[in-house]
């Protein structure tokens, strides 16, 4: 009877914990991961600058936090593009490979290429709200690169976010500086952006004009030289003369663009052979 009366006082509180037992029986790292999870939607990060309450459902830190407050301005259609996002991903992944060949720790350095590849995935991408609005050389986000993957890769060790098992700077952001970091990924962007955007675009140009160019070849039009009339031609001539504008103008910018610094020419020289394999060059 005792032990009835025990039960019904503390039934509801049993009910309440059961989740976490199973929880903790199954998997207890997750099990430590949502203890660690503040109650009111918030979670403490700090910097240099002291602490900062940042949103407990966000993967980035105490920068980003400061550079949201710091510069109110621009909103959604202002944000950060996200091609650069997904280049911070790709840049990320390759400087934490090379790390770990000059003493990174194998299990950091890995946990940060897979939170790298799936920033490069697009799948963080929420986790990256800073505007194009920001101090001169990228700092924040740069550093909001290094705090998502940060803590995405304490997630991934079974460590909560915050706690800077995997530091943002020491081991994200290890050998680099915002100063190297976003020009490259600049050039990162452009070189994926050509090759995924630009050129099959440009080659939709140029099928269409080109076909436009047979389909009028029987119209004859007065041409025009200096505003006055001049020797006749035919609208599919003058459509012919637009689509290789298109072939021109695309080859000769890609042939500018891979006579650029190395790691740029060594990006986009696929993008100039594939060019002129695209028109026929």
């Amino acid at each position: 009877m005792i032990f009835l009366k025990l039960f019904l006082c503390i039934k509801d509180e049993f009910f309440t914990i059961l989740p976490y037992i199973a929880i903790a029986i199954i998997e207890p790292r997750s099990l430590h991961t949502l203890l660690q999870q503040p109650s009111n939607g918030f979670r403490e990060e700090r910097d240099t600058f002291g602490p900062i309450q940042v949103p407990a459902d966000k993967l980035w830190g105490a920068q980003t936090q400061r550079s949201l407050q710091n510069f109110e301005i621009g909103g959604e259609r202002e944000r950060m593009p996200e091609p650069i996002i997904r280049a911070f991903g790709i840049l990320k992944k390759c400087a934490a490979k090379v790390n770990m060949e000059y003493g990174l720790d194998p299990a950091i350095a890995k946990a940060i290429m897979q939170a790298a590849q799936e920033v490069a995935d697009g799948m963080l991408n929420e986790h990256f709200p800073l505007v194009i609005w920001q101090t001169g050389s990228g700092t924040q986000s740069n550093m909001n690169a290094n705090e998502v993957i940060a803590n995405r890769a304490a997630e991934i060790l079974g460590h909560k976010r915050g706690e800077k098992y995997v530091h943002p700077n020491d081991h994200v952001n290890r050998s680099q500086s915002s100063n190297d970091t976003f020009p490259t990924v600049m050039h990162i962007a452009a070189a994926m952006e050509i090759n995924s955007r630009l050129l099959p675009n440009l080659k939709t140009l140029y099928a269409t004009v080109h076909t436009k160019s047979i389909e009028f070849k029987d119209i004859v039009k007065i041409g025009r030289t200096h505003t006055q009339d001049a020797t006749p031609l035919t609208l599919g001539q003058e459509f012919s003369g637009y689509s290789t504008q298109v072939v021109l103008f695309s080859y000769l910018r890609m042939v500018s663009s891979c006579n650029m610094e190395l790691i740029v020419s060594l990006a986009l020289y696929p993008a100039c052979i594939r060019l002129t394999r695209l028109f026929h060059i």
